[in-house]
């Protein structure tokens, strides 16, 4: 008389998907007792040998595209824009507003030059991010994109605003 007994799937799971039975566990080392085995948030489950994560070699692996957001002033939701990390926050002007202008997003902008705008962190952050600084070194993937003021876009303009009354003066004189 032969007893039958099922394998529950808890201890299959545990040696592997082995019959400890048939094998010697001495003789198998620890990974491969678990080599079907992945740990993931929730505890272990069994991957298929097709589905296995690519084993990790000494090369280093690089980003090689990277998804931004940037909400322009006044416009409803983020631009998604996918660039090179090599790229620089002029970069990532020019393209954001290549994807706003063609998207026909509302408002319509004035100005399509680069130029006419700046980059922020965020529509809070007082300070303009530098044109020529890589997008890999910012930190942050989200962003900020508004018009630079009037009085920055053209010197003469700058210089007029800043001391309105010296046209006065010269009538004076």
């Amino acid at each position: 008389m032969s007893l039958m007994t099922s394998k529950s799937p808890a201890k299959s799971l545990l040696c592997g998907g082995l019959d400890p039975s048939n094998h010697d566990r001495s003789s198998l080392t620890h990974s491969e007792r678990h080599s079907q085995l992945v740990r993931q948030r929730g505890g272990l489950i069994s991957v298929p040998g097709k589905l296995k994560p690519p084993p990790t070699s000494g090369a280093s692996r690089r980003l090689t595209k990277l998804l931004l957001n940037v909400t322009v002033q006044h416009s409803f939701g983020p631009v998604q824009v996918v660039t090179s990390p090599e790229n620089t926050v002029a970069d990532l002007i020019k393209e954001a507003l290549a994807i706003y202008v063609k998207e026909k997003r509302r408002p319509l902008v004035k100005q399509t030059n680069p130029e006419y705008y700046e980059l922020h962190y965020s529509q809070f952050s007082l300070e303009s991010l530098k044109t020529g600084e890589k997008l890999i070194n910012l930190g942050s993937r989200n962003f900020f994109l508004c018009q630079k003021p009037a009085k920055f876009l053209n010197s003469s303009t700058y210089d007029e605003t800043l001391f309105p009354f010296t046209k006065f003066m010269d009538l004076l004189l």
